[in-house]
């Protein structure tokens, strides 16, 4: 695949299943969702506060893993599995994204082992 390359980085957890933490194509990053979980993939204790904190630095992560950074960030989708996390999740969020990518955020069922809060993003390199 031409042109297509996987990211990894251990400072950002572990896929949980058979996907890359990132692919960069054709001058974008595209950052797989990321749950709250360490490097170990551990998933983190604490308040929808902190969770967010951690999706975020993930992101972060990988996005210096492949060369680029979190102010790079285009594009944002944000799965919450209850809206009632929105106004805590939203404050944690801003601080991580000052420059405001676009983004959606909706409210999902589930997500991977329980988590309340996924993040994934789309950057330029």
């Amino acid at each position: 695949m031409s042109g297509i390359e996987k990211v990894s980085t251990k400072t950002g957890p572990p896929p949980a299943a058979p996907y890359s933490q990132a692919i960069k194509a054709n001058g974008q990053l595209w950052i797989s969702g990321q749950i709250p979980a360490d490097e170990s993939g551990k998933l983190i204790e604490g308040s929808i506060s902190e969770k967010t904190a951690q999706c975020c630095k993930n992101v972060k992560a990988i996005a210096e893993a492949a060369g680029s950074d979190i102010t790079k960030v285009v594009r944002v989708g944000v799965f919450l599995t209850s809206m009632d996390d929105f106004a805590a999740m939203n404050e944690e969020y801003g601080k991580w994204f000052a420059h405001k990518p676009a983004r959606t955020c909706v409210a999902v069922a589930q997500l991977p082992f329980g988590v309340p809060v996924e993040i994934e993003a789309i950057a330029i390199q």
